[in-house]
């Protein structure tokens, strides 16, 4: 049995210096130092109480005269060794010794905590079971330890430890002559009290902001422990993922984004967020009152009808047709066309034909990219100038992918065009569409660049 009892001690001290399992909890390894009291039993007879008369049966050791290691390993349970040494001058039995014998011992605990059971915050309870090996004089024996301690944590590193030991002897009784002990000590058992220090350490911070990746709900990403480890970046008190404006400051009533203009609506939904105006025109001022903002109101100060541009009703092409009866008021024209031309001029032509090299997609889609609407609204501008003219959208790509799939991918991008324009006031009446596919090729499909120039939307004049 003897054998048996150090086989085990041995493996269980081989397991205690080796890493068991890779670090997935804070501070995963704890070390802890400080100072003991043994009181040693001398035979079975003991009475239980006489481990609890200090005075006359504890051997009181010095500072740092205890020290222990654990390694967390998962499911409140760890695993630790430790050693302690001492000066016997006292047993419980009251033997008079001729001097104080060393007293040293090497011992191994399995610990499972109690703190997420008992739920007391701070103080962290603990039990715990192991073998030890205890040295005195010129003998020595093993030991069957349980244990009985708490950690008071005063932060995520600093702690206090205080720990009972019942340390029951397994080997035979035996006797100390050197000691002064001629008595046979019979097999029994001693108690270790200990109070000491206790340091965490070995927490894994992956993003370095000082909150352990356990608890950082954005553990690639440095942030603050009011967001459990989450940015703020600009730092208005609302954590990134939930704030719609994350690079701008903004109050918690707009999701965090600015209201430059204090019109109460934020910049992310303001058409005018530098000039204060109204919510229902998107933020946009609207001057004269005439219900056209500003910005697309020709006559800003002077209220006039939508029809006019937001003007009121002059001549301004000067072509004898009044602008309330002209359709075309900006241009001249003739009275039998209503005011306006008969066509569209040549340089009208050739900026729709400029400006329809800016209308573009996303890749494979006849979604528009961002910057693509503004240039469709000056062609809008355009188109507008000639209410009496029809115009026909083509839709054009290179030739990458099949005939059959750039055909439809054509007719597709050339119909949003025409349902943006509608958007605009232009009459459907007025537009067609058509899509060529990769039919009619304006440059070479060899390279990017001239596949770029083939994916294309034109407008024609028709009449």
């Amino acid at each position: 049995m003897k054998n048996f009892y150090k086989l085990l001690l041995i493996v269980l001290f081989i397991f205690g210096t080796t890493s068991v399992q890779a670090q997935d909890e804070n501070n995963p390894w704890q070390v802890s130092f400080g100072m003991h009291a043994v009181d040693q039993e001398a035979d079975q007879n003991t009475s239980i109480t006489e481990f609890f008369d200090v005075d006359a049966n504890w051997n009181i050791s010095s500072p740092f005269s205890m020290f222990s290691v654990s390694r967390y390993l998962g499911n409140n349970l760890s695993f630790g060794v430790g050693g302690s040494m001492n000066s016997i001058t006292k047993y419980a039995t009251g033997f008079e010794m001729d001097r104080a014998s060393e007293y040293h011992t090497v011992d191994a605990m399995l610990k499972y905590s109690l703190g997420d059971v008992l739920d007391w915050g701070d103080w962290e309870p603990f039990v715990g079971i192991g073998p030890g090996w205890t040295w005195m004089e010129d003998t020595n024996w093993m030991t069957g330890n349980l244990s009985l301690g708490i950690n008071y944590w005063m932060n995520e590193k600093w702690g206090l430890t205080f720990q009972t030991d019942y340390k029951h002897n397994l080997g035979d009784g035996t006797k100390m002559p050197s000691a002064g002990i001629n008595q046979q000590l019979d097999e029994g058992g001693s108690m270790r009290w200990s109070a000491g220090v206790s340091v965490k350490f070995g927490g894994t911070d992956t993003d370095g902001d000082g909150i352990y990746d356990k608890h950082d709900k954005c553990p690639t990403i440095p942030g603050i422990a009011e967001f459990d480890g989450c940015p703020d970046t600009d730092g208005d008190g609302i954590q990134d993922s939930e704030d719609d404006c994350p690079l701008v400051a903004g109050p918690a009533e707009h999701n965090g984004c600015p209201d430059t203009d204090g019109d109460g609506l934020p910049d992310n939904k303001d058409m005018c967020p530098k000039v204060a105006g109204k919510m229902k025109l998107g933020g946009c001022p609207d001057t004269d009152g005439d219900g056209i903002v500003d910005n697309k109101d020709s006559c800003p100060k002077q209220a006039g009808p939508r029809a006019n541009r937001g003007c009121p009703w002059p001549d301004s092409d000067g072509d004898s047709v009044f602008d309330k009866d002209d359709e075309c008021p900006d241009t001249p024209g003739t009275v039998a066309n209503n005011g306006c031309p008969e066509g569209p001029s040549e340089e009208d032509m050739a900026r729709i034909t400029e400006l329809s090299k800016g209308i573009q997609f996303a890749f494979g889609s006849a979604t528009f990219t961002e910057g693509t609407p503004p240039v469709i609204d000056d062609i809008v501008e355009i188109i507008l100038k000639y209410p009496k003219s029809s115009f026909s959208v083509e839709g054009h790509t290179d030739s990458i992918g099949t005939k059959g799939y750039n055909q439809e991918l054509s007719e597709r991008r050339a119909n949003a065009v025409v349902d943006y324009l509608s958007s605009r006031n232009v009459s459907s009446s007025r537009l067609s569409a058509s899509g060529l596919g990769e039919t009619s090729p304006i440059d070479t499909n060899i390279n990017s660049a001239g596949r770029a120039n083939n994916r294309r939307v034109e407008i024609v004049f028709t009449k």
